[in-house]
């Protein structure tokens, strides 16, 4: 009887197995660990959170720019002398700087990004603090760019003569002040500013000097007010607002929850907020839904917390540009966010999944008369319930106070453009000459997928 020969399905896998076990014994080879972690963890953008592999990175070396007092605790207390009432003494403006208390604002961020560098907190961390700029990968500009912008109150310019406040104030001013501060630093000259990291979480900060820093990386809340030649998903970072209302403090639950739909703010906004007056027109006929208009002040923060703790959903709207505080109120409620914002960006995307969060309403279909309502109340208390227990997992990832909250996430959000940001830096040290039919490589932008199909 002749012999069967094997497969050559068999002999392929043997001589892959043989290849493979060539390789692990090779002493070029990385051990076996390293090669299972890898093969386990994949690449920072897989990871499902930063502290999921046996073995993090090196930190990235940051260094924090030593800048005028008048760009960080100077604005605290020029926003503080702008408020003091006519005739009485400003506290801020005798207090030593580490007893100052930055404003609570929702673009607080720039305050504990702030701080925490100045803490230099343990070296096992996304990024480490350096005090030489030779040693730096990035430069951090601690200026408080959102602050600065609200500086000066809206009132009467009789009201503010009256109170003394500063009307000399120009947020203008200070950030032109602040490039030709910057312009005129080695590091900010050798790599014009591409290894240097600003935050400008509101969408008008910074917006005078903008263009002169659009090489680095942007810490922004969206693109609302960005050109996409400015600003991109690729080399900047999205930040959450700071929550303005307090943290929901009990379990998951809907009980306690009567209300389905739950909105409180300014009802009048520009362009993409426009549709903030159509859902308004909609919904507050409704029953069991309360939809106010409502300012910021300590009674709008009140009704906000009552209302978002006592409700089963929370609308997002667009407002002046895609993203608002309120998401993250929404969130720190454990009231489930219903988002109609069509071109919203969102903080972390690489480690949270927001189709676990919220709900996404195209505002083509949430200004449909009946549609929201209709679509919410089929939504089960069970499948409420899932929403909220995945909320409370990554709830952290938006309170600034929590230790391991949003001030490590977006250090390590920062600390993944290090590697793009040293190609770009060598690249560039190549380049004697650009190129003048006006394309630029070096930036992917952010863009719609119709635009990046029509352009294909």
């Amino acid at each position: 009887m002749p012999s069967r020969r094997p497969s050559p399905v068999l002999l392929l896998l043997l001589a892959l197995s043989l290849a493979l076990l060539f390789l692990l014994l090779s002493p070029s080879f990385p051990s076996t660990s390293r090669f299972s972690r890898s093969l386990s963890s994949g690449s920072a953008f897989a990871s499902s959170s930063p502290a999921s592999t046996s073995a993090s990175p090196a930190p990235v070396k940051i260094y924090l720019y030593d800048l005028p007092a008048k760009f960080t605790y100077g604005v605290v207390r020029s926003y503080k002398a702008a408020r003091a009432t006519s005739g009485s003494a400003n506290a801020a403006a005798t207090l030593p700087d580490e007893q100052l208390r930055y404003p609570g604002h929702q673009h607080s961020a720039e305050w504990w990004l702030f701080k925490d560098l100045l803490r230099r907190r343990p070296q096992d961390r996304p990024v480490a603090r350096v005090d030489d700029p030779s040693d730096a990968d990035l430069f951090y500009v601690p200026f408080f760019s959102s602050l600065s912008l609200v500086v000066n109150p809206i009132r009467s310019p009789l009201a503010a003569n009256a109170s003394g406040a500063g009307t000399a104030y120009s947020d203008e001013a200070l950030q032109e002040e602040l490039l030709e501060w910057l312009e005129r630093q080695l590091y900010w000259q050798r790599h014009r500013g591409r290894d240097h990291v600003f935050i400008c979480q509101d969408p008008n900060a910074l917006y005078r000097v903008v263009d002169r820093i659009s090489n680095a990386v942007l810490l922004v809340s969206d693109f609302g007010r960005l050109r996409s030649d400015q600003a991109s998903l690729v080399k900047d970072v999205i930040l959450p607002y700071s929550h303005r209302i307090n943290s929901f403090k009990g379990e998951v639950g809907v009980d306690g929850r009567p209300s389905l739909l739950f909105f409180m703010g300014n009802r009048y906004r520009k362009e993409g907020g426009k549709v903030r007056d159509a859902l308004f027109q909609i919904l507050e006929n409704e029953d069991d839904v309360t939809i106010k208009h409502g300012t910021q002040s300590r009674e709008s923060r009140r009704a906000a917390t009552q209302g978002m703790h006592s409700s089963k959903f929370c609308l997002h709207p667009a407002g002046d540009t895609p993203s608002a505080c309120r998401l993250f109120d929404a969130l720190v409620s454990l009231c489930v966010p219903v988002i109609a914002s069509d071109y919203i960006e969102l903080p972390f995307e690489d480690i949270i999944d927001y189709n676990k969060i919220s709900i996404f309403v195209g505002t083509s279909k949430a200004v449909q008369p009946g549609y929201l309502t209709s679509t919410l109340r089929r939504i089960s208390s069970e499948r409420i319930l899932e929403y909220q227990r995945e909320i409370k997992k990554v709830r952290h990832y938006f309170e600034y106070e929590d230790p391991n909250g949003p001030v490590n996430e977006i250090w390590r959000q920062v600390s993944l453009k290090a590697p793009l940001i040293k190609l770009l830096t060598n690249r560039y040290k190549q380049l004697l000459e650009r190129g003048t039919n006006g394309t630029d490589c070096s930036c992917i932008c952010s863009t719609t997928p119709t635009d990046i199909t029509a352009a294909s």
